[in-house]
């Protein structure tokens, strides 16, 4: 499809790729058509019994469809057991604009099947094919998904501008960051045919923007996150590094401050503790940790951090865990394995001692320890005629546990110093002056930080952050702590009764497990017993109770109550003895 490449191309300014931006829909009784608007000739045809996929040629058919619809981009394709399925995007809604580009968020997606061959399945085949597509409904309700028909948005600022020239001619999908794109899994068969045109990288994060007016001047600001994809996952099913030193929740974050042309950004990432380790779900509210005794413990910490340095030069690594219990022996261990490596500053801090659940401002802590690193890093600067006048030097990597709550809040925290500095080297303030003191303004930076902190939290751990209030008021309010109260309920139910399902899926869409025809999937059987003992919970406490109400009449009714209540405490106490056994796990892959 090189004409479909051109055709992109060239209708663009500056020579930049463009993919197509509104695709018909056509549906046969044998087949899907898609096409673009704009370059009607210009599409493919993939077939309902096999998922066959054919560029278009020409007129595709001179029967009418049966439905015709507008969708606004194609995801891709993946095959399961029968057939194969076209993942596209149904709604969308733009958010903002990056560097001038503007950005989209999925809002609805679906798939097609093209699966007609699976009434000649087994009935294994049916059976397992039936998993596979209610995974794949899960994955139609993936949040935070974005993506731009004008330009790539895996790569950050300062990475852009080291381009080589001609880059930005390619098409979005080559000029890439593999690690960020969320659906690299799903794109062979688009890429086979050169359907150039209509692939488009979708990234996982989360994408804030806003206008400051400080002092009557016009700031635009955005704080835009990439996910990696590599150790995709669920909160308590992704916990730590694989063997390749790639980490659980690790997430590239920049902030954008864009001024009279001048445009400076500051990148942080936060990810898992790069060792082996796990935390299992087990009915407890605060499962136990578990470090995992490899021999390739110290390789892995040493791949991982050797790739920050390749990426972002040398790391500040900000762990903000509890020096005691079971985080303490994570956090020792952290330590002990980053002693002598080269390029990397350990930098502990007990966010939950020093900080505790109100104090925010005690992070200028931490701040104090860390400023003249963080002014040897730096940011990235570049003026209105796109010279660059500084550069970042370094990275801080933040980790608590999740790589969540206390995350953002110490993320915020250092993000709000280092736009002090650059608002005062572009002009917007003077060189004593800081956001803080504009009381409307530092209230719009503070909630962009909160929604981000929410969207990133509904990813991987499926409810808001906890800590929100902290990042929006700097101290904790009576409606955060139900807010938090809720949100820890929720993932409690979300981890132990919910999140086995979401982990398969986030596995079969990364590409993690692949679908084989040869018996491999033998491993998804599995049974929960928790239907069971629930239901032998609930009938033993309503016998318990209704004996009870009875046992005042005779001393039968009483020793029968005294029965049924030994009888359900027995059975709670086996269910919490074996809490494993009775929590949702992924039935796709192993845990490392």
């Amino acid at each position: 499809m090189d004409g479909g490449s051109s055709s992109s191309s060239s209708s663009s300014s500056g020579g930049n790729f463009k993919l197509y931006e509104k695709l018909e829909l056509q549906e046969f009784p044998d087949k899907f058509v898609v096409k673009s608007v704009e370059a009607p000739d210009q599409g493919f045809v993939i077939a309902r019994r096999d998922g066959t996929i054919e560029p278009l040629d020409g007129d595709s058919s001179s029967a009418s469809p049966s439905k015709t619809s507008t969708i606004y981009g194609v995801v891709g394709t993946i095959r399961l057991l029968a057939g194969n399925y076209l993942l596209v995007i149904t709604s969308r809604i733009e958010v903002g604009n990056y560097l001038g580009f503007p950005v989209y968020r999925v809002t609805s997606m679906k798939f097609l099947s093209c699966n007609e061959v699976l009434k000649l399945s087994t009935a294994q085949e049916k059976k397992d094919e039936a998993y596979f597509m209610a995974l794949l409904k899960t994955v139609q309700s993936t949040p935070g998904l974005y993506f731009s028909y004008e330009t790539d948005l895996t790569l950050n600022f300062q990475r852009r501008r080291k381009l080589i020239e001609g880059w930005m001619a390619k098409p979005l999908w080559k000029q890439a960051d593999p690690r960020f794109v969320w659906n690299k899994n799903l794109l062979d068969e688009l890429i086979e045919f050169k359907l150039d045109g209509f692939i488009i990288p979708l990234l996982q994060g989360s994408f804030q923007t806003t206008q400051l007016k400080l002092k009557d001047l016009p700031v635009a600001l955005t704080i835009f996150s990439r996910r990696c994809t590599r150790r995709l996952g669920t909160r308590m099913w992704r916990r730590g590094a694989n063997l390749e030193g790639d980490v659980a929740n690790f997430i590239e974050t920049e902030q954008l401050a864009e001024f009279e042309g001048f445009k400076s950004s500051l990148l942080q990432i936060r990810g898992s503790i790069p060792l082996l380790w796990e935390q299992i779900v087990d009915l407890s509210y605060k499962p136990q940790l578990k470090i995992i005794d490899h021999e390739q413990t110290s390789n892995v910490v040493e791949r991982h951090f050797h790739d920050l340095f390749q990426r972002y030069g040398e790391t500040i690594a900000v762990d903000l865990t509890d020096k005691h219990g079971d985080e303490g022996e994570l956090s020792k261990a952290f330590a002990n394995e980053t002693q002598n490596l080269p390029n990397v500053r350990y930098v502990p801090f007990d966010f939950h001692h020093i900080c505790g659940n109100s104090n925010f401002e005690n992070l200028k802590v931490l701040y104090e320890q860390l400023s003249e690193l963080l002014e040897n890093q730096g940011y990235f600067l570049v003026d209105a005629e796109g010279n660059i006048l500084e550069d970042q030097k370094g990275i801080v990597r933040s980790n608590c546990i999740d790589c969540l709550d206390r995350t953002n809040v110490t993320q915020s925290y250092l993000a709000q110093k280092c736009l002090d500095a650059q608002l005062q080297r572009m002009g917007v303030l003077d060189s004593t002056e800081s956001i803080s003191v504009f009381d409307e303004e530092y209230q719009k930076f503070r909630t962009l930080w909160a929604e981000h902190g929410d969207e990133i939290s509904l990813e991987y751990a499926g409810t808001y952050a906890l800590k929100g209030d902290l990042v929006r008021y700097g101290k904790q309010t009576f409606g955060g702590m139900i807010r938090d109260g809720m949100s820890a309920l929720s993932r409690y139910y979300l981890n132990n009764f919910q999140d086995g399902i979401r982990q398969d899926a986030a596995d079969l869409i990364s590409g993690h497990y692949t679908v084989r025809r040869d018996g491999s999937v033998r491993q998804m059987e599995s049974f929960s017993y928790l239907p069971v003992a629930s239901a032998l919970l609930i009938g033993g406490l309503t016998l318990t109770s209704f004996t009870l109400q009875q046992a005042g009449r005779n001393a039968h009714q009483f020793m029968s109550s005294v029965l049924w209540a030994g009888m359900t405490a027995g059975l709670a106490a086996v269910v919490k003895a074996n809490g494993r056994q009775f929590c949702s796990r992924p039935r796709l892959c192993r845990l490392v």
